[in-house]
């Protein structure tokens, strides 16, 4: 893809006290020394800031399939060299969307939303698996595998599909949304349910991949944040190099918000922009590690701690149910080095916020709803003023969880925690803003008395 970079990209240790470097091709998840996340480093290209946005621009009219992947075509950011074989289902390219009802929700006087649902399987997920999967080949695995809550299933069984690669895929039974499970069958991946959470398959991803016929496709590849990262520079060019003061992210895996500080970070470097917006993420309640680590520790305390898991996650927002979050650290340094805040939101709140992002004609699955409830729950604390600008990420398509939707507007909502000895009227989540089918007798008359009192 850039040949000017072969042989100069690497693999980094993140830890400070290790640094260890590796070179692009060691299939490693890890760093074999202690056990760190690892950076790619890309020897980013040394061309005027303007001609490079110029390059990006001129490439949006180019019929090349490169050109036309909203990936590819930053792939001066990327750590390839030119004959890369990709593999690309023309990922990228997700419109942004104003917001004025989600804004006045939040309490802000505008809002933009970057909607990734609009991906080829529905999620943000592609942007990041199409370079993993490059990888994938490029190092001769013969197998891809993943645990998943159901869009990196799809994804990676999409992409998988396209490579002609075996794929293999490690689901909690009974976890994962029809919609996103129907994707994965339907791509032709094998798909085993296990019992436990999406944690205890991950672990078992992990130890299936020492086998080096096996990669790894989860975000603690390093490549999966490579390609995610290009969001960042797809966004500013959108919003025509002007930076947003504040990103929000919904926070599950944490590979999204470590792609976006990455990504933020290097734009920053190259001088396409002259500050980083805050990037904050926001959990549900019931899987908030990570909100919970970030609110009661210091700079320094966290580059001493660690993040303790949620054993029994619990939260509807499905595609966020996660307790042991791989990506923390990564995700941590990107929100500090942002000055940017990790929050966590209730069922509730995310059921009413997924209801107004509706209302402005848009839509997303739960998990995306996170960052309008977390901008709302900023903005009543001060922490965002009103005034500011900001931009919500939305990770997934309304029609990843069709039953979810329908209950809520139903009055038909609950929260799975029975164990925790919680009534059912206490589990319910009430439709606030509930659009329920109406029963009307099949004629006109009958019609138009409806259409006369809406």
């Amino acid at each position: 893809m850039n040949a000017a970079k072969e042989g100069k990209a690497l693999q980094r240790c993140i830890e400070r006290s290790c640094g260890a470097k590796f070179e692009i091709n060691k299939q490693i998840y890890s760093c074999p020394r202690c056990g760190g996340l690892l950076d790619v480093v890309v020897s980013l290209p040394n061309i005027n800031g303007l001609e490079l946005k110029a390059l990006w621009k001129s490439r949006l009219t180019s019929m090349d399939t490169h050109d036309q992947s909203g990936v590819w075509r930053f792939r001066e950011l990327l750590p390839f060299p030119e004959e890369s074989p990709i593999v690309t289902l023309l990922e990228g390219n997700t419109p942004i969307y104003d917001a004025p009802r989600s804004a006045r929700y939040s309490g802000l006087k505008a809002l933009q939303v970057k909607h990734q649902g609009m991906n080829p399987t529905g999620s943000f997920k592609d942007t990041g698996i199409t370079v993993a999967i490059t990888q994938a080949k490029l190092l001769g695995a013969k197998t891809v595998i993943c645990a998943s809550t159901g869009n990196t299933a799809a994804s990676l069984a999409a992409y998988s599909a396209r490579a002609d690669m075996q794929c293999v895929i490690l689901v909690p039974h009974g976890q994962v949304s029809h919609a996103k499970l129907s994707q994965s069958l339907d791509y032709d991946a094998t798909v085993l349910e296990i019992d436990g959470n999406f944690d205890d398959a991950m672990q078992l991803v992990s130890e299936l991949a020492e086998d080096t016929s096996i990669y790894l496709m989860n975000s603690i590849n390093p490549f999966r944040i490579e390609g995610q990262k290009t969001v960042a520079a797809e966004l500013l060019e959108q919003t025509d190099w002007q930076v947003s003061e504040h990103v929000v992210v919904p926070g599950g895996n944490l590979g999204n918000s470590s792609a976006l500080g990455k990504g933020f970070a290097e734009l920053l470097e190259l001088g396409l922009i002259d500050r980083m917006p805050r990037l904050s993420v926001v959990q549900a309640d019931g899987a908030a590690p990570f909100a919970r680590l970030l609110s009661n520790s210091t700079i320094e305390q966290l580059r001493r701690e660690a993040l303790v898991p949620v054993k029994d996650p619990q939260t509807l927002a499905t595609a966020i149910k996660i307790g042991a979050p791989v990506s923390w650290k990564k995700s941590a340094r990107a929100v500090i080095d942002s000055g940017g805040w990790v929050v966590s939101v209730s069922e509730q709140e995310i059921a009413d916020a997924k209801a107004i992002i509706g209302r402005d004609g848009i839509g997303c699955e739960p998990a995306s709803a996170t960052t309008v409830a977390g901008l709302k729950k900023l903005v009543a604390t001060g922490r965002i003023d009103p005034a500011e600008s900001a931009i919500a990420i939305l990770t997934g398509h309304a029609l990843k969880d069709t039953d979810y939707t329908i209950k809520y507007h139903r009055e038909a909502l609950f929260t799975h925690d029975r164990a925790r000895a919680r009534s059912k009227e206490e589990r319910h989540i009430r439709g606030t803003f509930a659009n329920s089918p109406k029963r009307v007798k099949a004629s006109k008359e009958a019609i138009l008395r409806v259409i006369e009192h809406m």
